[in-house]
């Protein structure tokens, strides 16, 4: 085992998002927040004297010059994700970025290729990957006890009401369904494909008076019988279930976000359920696999390879295309 060696956290975007994973970075081991930053100094000191986080900067740049940060969180808005990575990887800072990584692929690809340039290790914040509850679906899928996977059903949604300033209605901040909530149920069939994308895609989709995605439905497929049936909306409560189906049984997975129980079942067997509480909520797991990466010098997550993390936002790519909708910075 690698030793447990002490690694020293940055945030940048004091926002919401940033504050639960400060609230649950104490959950692991060897992880030591000491700085914060924000486009405004005010937040930041603020979320610092909140989290008892010993110094805070009005910018990114700052943070990037701080010698004693290693690896920094980025939880800002979806459209500034790849100028605050750039900076930090240019400032010799690791880079655990929130998802969706960015706005497009061609910003993914471009985050990449600087940090393997640089040498510095990066990974995707889709924390739902590193639950416990999620681990065991992979080591079912991996034993081969369901047969061959070929279905994969999943859908993430919610009502977040009509709030036309608020960010998730809002195109100027990356808002909609797909890039939020999307993300979710697409992550969650890439791999269970094993970071397959699908080679055919049909979709429908609701586009609102803010020009946003406010819920969509998604058929893939990828040949040899495969598919996957997702769905998302920002303005409809759903079961957030995902279902696994394959020719030997399913696993069914409720509230897959937050997964805390998974079921197998194997034709013609009794269930087999996997329960996980989580402390408190699990967005400290993804910190815990970066940090493992970190003290064995690894530069990516084995359970999400940046490789993946852009073939993902590839298939974003292609997903919105035909719904003709594109965001300001793309213009």
């Amino acid at each position: 085992m690698a030793e447990q060696r002490i690694v020293k956290w940055g945030i940048m975007g004091p926002g919401g998002i940033s504050d639960n994973f400060a609230t649950e970075l104490p959950h692991a081991p060897g992880a030591e927040l000491v700085a914060v930053a924000g486009r405004s100094l005010d937040k930041a000191q603020a979320f610092a004297e909140k989290f008892g986080i010993p110094r805070a900067y009005g910018s990114c740049e700052e943070l990037a010059a701080d010698p004693d940060v290693e690896i920094v969180y980025i939880g800002t808005l979806h459209p500034i994700h790849k100028e605050n990575a750039l900076t930090l990887l240019r400032g010799g800072k690791s880079v655990l970025c929130e998802k969706p990584f960015t706005i497009n692929a061609a910003e993914a690809k471009e985050i990449a290729d600087l940090a393997r340039e640089k040498g510095l290790f990066l990974m995707e914040a889709m924390w739902t990957r590193y639950l416990p509850a999620i681990v065991k679906v992979r080591e079912w899928l991996d034993s081969g006890v369901i047969g061959d996977v070929r279905i994969v059903k999943a859908e993430f949604g919610f009502d977040a009401g009509w709030n036309p300033e608020g960010r998730l209605l809002n195109k100027e901040k990356g808002g909609g369904t797909l890039l939020d909530a999307g993300i979710y149920p697409v992550s969650f069939a890439s791999m269970v494909y094993g970071g397959e994308q699908p080679s055919k895609i049909a979709s429908s989709v609701v586009i609102g008076e803010t020009g946003v995605d406010e819920q969509f439905s998604l058929l893939f497929e990828y040949g040899g019988g495969r598919t996957a049936s997702l769905h998302g909306a920002v303005r409809l409560a759903m079961s957030n279930e995902a279902v696994i189906y394959g020719t030997k049984g399913r696993i069914v997975v409720p509230g897959f976000l937050f997964a805390k129980a998974a079921t197998l079942h194997v034709n013609g067997e009794e269930p087999v359920d996997f329960k996980h509480e989580l402390e408190p909520s699990g967005h400290f797991y993804q910190a815990i696999e970066a940090m493992e990466c970190l003290r064995e010098g690894r530069k990516e997550s084995e359970t999400l390879t940046v490789d993946e993390t852009v073939r993902i936002m590839e298939t974003l790519d292609r997903v919105r295309e035909p719904w003709g909708l594109k965001y300001p910075t793309e213009a």
